[in-house]
């Protein structure tokens, strides 16, 4: 069993590149999978744990993004402290036993307090993940791997919601979360089998109030660390706003819930045709460059698809063609502001990855639960968060890089 740190040169894996993608793919996954597994379930489980408001059904989400927000406060300095390898591990042991609690629920209440508990475990996968990418690469280079991971990453968006129609087909909601538990389970027994510790001695801090603070005040004081993180907090809102509101839309909208997984999955599959064009070119073009024009992008799709909406335009084939274009466009920024936000983080990669990952999962669960509840039979909400989100997050932007937008470097 690989444990020692890797001496490694920059930009260089400590395992196969492959696997090294692979395996932080599927750390990210994790997220994707509590979330989108959960689309087809929800009808069944307000039946069964008596939700009288639809909306409200939409807490199965919003529950699980809040305790995955707060939590990487916590794991960053612990994995700065202690290394990656013991903070994953305890992580996805926990998952393991939350999915198995929410399994056994006996009540919505029970049953939002084990997402949020959930929602704390897999945050750890995320931190960590995005620190263990920062210590083997930087800058464009990290900018390509973060693209490859989200490229496989974005199976799970896809399969997830065919996930858990497929458990339903056989059983009842409940062994979603027992899937999800063993899938948990294999993922650390690869993890512990085969990565090492990334984390070099003399890149370890010790676990204080003082030494977290400044860790947190470094980041706050980084330009482009705060600009690309509030913006990848807005549009990421939209994301989670139509994740919350999807499966209402195929339901009351459009009648056809069965074509849910259908639906999600083409919409899903245009974010990780977006991050492999983004991992083919970003060394060339720039993340700056890139990241920019998928916004305008987005900006401008959501701005049709709201009109689209408002004159009574709505139709499910034009909804899964404009979303779809809309979210390559969010793949294609996402990767590259989150690579943007962490340039200058190295050397307190764990520390800055759980601030940003707060600010951005706490600032889009909060705006994505106010545009889901905000669902009134039209697609008028979702498309009117979108292009104010877009909308803000470009001026954001804008300020962060002091007027020069669209540079290729």
């Amino acid at each position: 069993m690989q444990q020692a740190t890797p001496r490694l040169s920059e930009n260089q894996a400590p395992i196969p590149f492959g696997e090294f993608v692979a395996l932080a793919a599927a750390l990210m996954a994790l997220t994707a999978l509590g979330i989108d597994s959960m689309l087809p379930a929800l009808p069944a489980i307000g039946e069964s744990l008596g939700v009288l408001r639809d909306n409200d059904r939409q807490f199965v989400i919003t529950a699980f993004l809040v305790g995955f927000a707060v939590a990487q406060l916590a794991h960053g300095p612990l994995a700065d402290r202690f290394g990656r390898r013991p903070v994953l591990a305890v992580a996805l042991l926990a998952a393991v036993a939350t999915n198995l609690l929410a399994a056994i629920a006996g009540s919505f209440e029970l049953l939002l307090a084990a997402r949020f508990a959930s929602g704390m475990a897999v945050a750890g996968a995320r931190v960590v993940t995005i620190a263990l990418v920062r210590d083997c690469f930087s800058g464009r280079a990290m900018a390509r791997v973060m693209s490859l991971v989200f490229v496989v990453f974005m199976a799970a968006p896809v399969l997830a919601p065919a996930f858990g129609q497929i458990v339903l087909l056989f059983a009842p909601w409940r062994w979603i979360f027992v899937g999800i538990a063993v899938v948990a389970a294999m993922i650390l027994a690869w993890f512990w089998l085969r990565m090492p510790e990334t984390l070099k001695p003399e890149d370890r801090h010790e676990l204080s109030v003082s030494r977290i603070s400044k860790g947190y005040a470094f980041v706050a004081r980084d330009r482009m660390a705060v600009s690309y993180t509030l913006a990848a907090a807005l549009i990421s809102g939209g994301l989670f706003g139509f994740i919350n509101s999807i499966q209402q839309i195929m339901s009351d909208i459009f009648g056809r819930p069965e074509l849910l997984t259908v639906i999600f999955a083409c919409v899903a599959g245009t974010m990780a045709v977006a991050n492999f064009l983004n991992s083919r070119i970003v060394m060339r073009f720039g993340t700056r460059l890139l990241s920019h024009s998928a916004l305008t992008g987005l900006i401008v799709i959501a701005g049709i698809h709201l009109v689209v909406s408002w004159i009574g335009g709505e139709h499910l084939v034009v909804f899964a063609i404009l979303q779809a274009l809309m979210m390559a466009c969010f793949g294609l920024a996402a990767s590259n502001f989150s690579a943007m936000a962490m340039e200058n983080m190295g050397h307190i990669a764990g520390t800055a990855s759980s601030a940003q990952g707060f600010v951005s999962t706490l600032g889009g669960a909060v705006i994505g639960a106010l545009i889901g509840q905000a669902f009134d039979g039209t697609t008028v909400p979702l498309y009117g968060g979108f292009l104010i989100c877009g909308l803000i997050a470009l001026v954001i932007v804008f300020i962060g890089e002091r007027g020069k937008l669209f540079r290729s470097h």
